[in-house]
Order: structure tokens, then sequence, then C-alpha cells
């Protein structure tokens, strides 16, 4: 068996940076001589990342932030690769690390919900004074979730408050566990929860990608893969069966490979097989097909008489499902 020459590091750590900007100009720098590729968020209250890189240059990136007492003890969550999770280097100035987008925001050095380690979650999930929520977006949800955990309906993390208020019902009287896809959402999340007056809160300690890892669950319990936001747009997790949840967006058939509308003014995330993708254009909607920016209509040099064949043949099958 071919041996991995990359890896992909997830990491996070709130810890106060006194000077974000010139940190985050200093860590883009060293992060380019490394030769490493991703995305890095910084702030006043941490940072957060995900990079690629081969072996000697994740290696010399742990061990140079972890000479930087600010991150001595941080948590590299570590994936082994065959190339590149990214095109590219990016490192970023932001206001936070990770957004609820609360007027009075939550810091998890204060507040945060009492963390789980995956075995100890495993065994929470399945107690029946138990109510688990996935803090992530719904399109995360929808390729793979925690057996029974809440689907909340949302497109964004800053968009989960607003919901649980709304749905403040399916919570109340219950112990609460919540996930996310390495643990950094959850910190917040939770600690927010405790701030809106739910007493019984816990967090998977680690995230998702902890728990498919861990020699205890091996993931089990999980269902489908889990997304992850880089050039692999998903990994598997349940090292002891796979079950797939994610449904075609246009037949509803069992389907795990994402692509985006190719309305670019839409750009929304679609489950769909190769062959619907041709059918439908790679298009979520019949607006999104006939909108005059469509990237497929554009890739494939389709003429307006062609798009009208495609339409055709769209109806066509339509009906043919239908009888």
């Amino acid at each position: 068996m071919q041996t991995a020459m990359y890896r992909v590091l997830l990491y996070y750590k709130y810890v106060r940076i006194d000077d974000p900007e010139q940190f985050t100009a200093e860590h883009l720098e060293f992060c380019r001589q490394l030769g490493l590729k991703g995305r890095v968020h910084i702030s006043a209250e941490g940072m957060n990342g995900t990079v690629s890189g081969t072996i000697e240059q994740t290696d010399a990136y742990m061990e140079k932030m972890k000479q930087d007492p600010r991150f001595e003890d941080m948590v590299f969550k570590i994936d082994e690769t065959d190339r590149h999770a990214f095109k590219k280097m990016f490192v970023r100035h932001r206001k936070e690390i990770v957004s609820l987008g609360l007027e009075d925001d939550v810091n998890p050095l204060q507040i945060t919900g009492n963390y789980l380690e995956p075995k100890e979650f495993m065994e929470h999930m399945q107690r029946e004074d138990t109510v688990v929520i996935d803090a992530r977006n719904d399109y995360e949800y929808d390729l793979g979730h925690f057996r029974g955990a809440i689907r909340p309906e949302i497109h964004a993390f800053r968009e989960l408050p607003d919901w649980i208020r709304e749905n403040k019902h399916m919570l109340e009287g219950k112990k609460i566990l919540t996930y996310c896809t390495g643990g950094i959402r959850c910190e917040k999340f939770s600690g927010w929860l405790l701030k809106e007056g739910f007493e019984d809160v816990s967090q998977l300690h680690g995230g998702i990608v902890t728990y498919g890892k861990d020699e205890h669950t091996k993931g089990q319990l999980w269902d489908g893969q889990c997304y992850v936001f880089d050039e692999r747009i998903s990994v598997p997790i349940n090292q002891m069966e796979h079950v797939v949840v994610g449904k075609d967006h246009f037949t509803g058939e069992p389907c795990e490979r994402y692509v985006n509308c190719a309305n670019p003014e839409c750009n929304k995330q679609i489950l769909c097989s190769e062959e619907n993708e041709e059918l439908y254009m790679r298009s979520c909607s019949h607006e999104c097909r006939v909108h005059s920016k469509n990237l497929y209509v554009r890739e494939h040099g389709l003429s307006p008489q062609d798009v009208e064949q495609r339409l055709q043949n769209i109806e066509a099958a339509q009906q043919h499902t239908a009888v």
C-alpha cells in the first residue's frame, strides 16, 4: 500500500492575541516559507486553521507553533492524504475566528459547555433524556450526521441562535449534547446555550473528526460522511459500517457527491450524481438553468438551441419518473 506523502492539519485555539493584524502578516509569511496551503483565521480571540503540506512541512509547522507559549498545548487533528487539500495559502485577520453574530459575544475561556470525550459522548447520545443538536450547516448535516441528531434549518452558523429560540420547545427539560466538525463552533454555541438559560449542556470534545479516530467509538452511530472545507469535500467517520444518508437533489436516490449550482448568483451546494449533473446542467432549479450567467452552459459551449433541447430532455425525464 502506498504511503501517504501529505497531511491535513485541523486546529484551533481560543487565546488572547494582542496584535492580531501583525501576527496575521507574520503567520502568512511563515506558512508561505514552509510551502503550506490552506486557510487560517486569526483574531484577538485566537486562531482557527486548516492547512495541508508534506509530512516534513506539517511537522515543522506544528513544532514551530508549540514553541509559542500561546499555542504550546494546541491540539492538531491530523489526516493523511496523497496530495494538497488546498490550492493556495490564505491567512486572514477576522473580528472573530468563528462567528455566531451576537451583539454580546461569547468568550469560551469564560463560559462553555461541559466537555465529553468520544466514549462519553457515545454513551450520553443513547440516553432517553438527551437531545443531540448538530451545530453545523444544513448541507453539512445532509451529507452525514449522528444518528437521531436534530437538523437545524440553517445555511450559516450565525443563524443558529435564532433557530434555537424559535424551536426552544424541542430542548426544554432535556440534557443537551452538541457537536461540530472539529469542536470550535461548539465552544461558542454551548456557551451561548448556557447564557440562554439551558442548564445541562455538553459538547463533543475534539469534534466529529476526533470521534471517528477514537479507538473506543470507532465512529459508531455516525451515518454518512463528514463534510470538510477543503478539496476533499468529505471524509469517512464510521469505521464499523457505512450508511449513506445523502440524497440526490433531483431523484432522492442515495448520493454523497456534492457540486455547486452553476448559477454563480446561487452557488448552492447540491448532492447529485454525475449523470444528473449532466442532465440538469448542474443547476438546482429551472431558474438557475436558464440564468444568463450559467457556468455549465459556458463551460460546455451550449447554444440557445442546445439549452432548449436540454430543457426538453429534463421535462421528458420528469414525466417518465412521474408515470
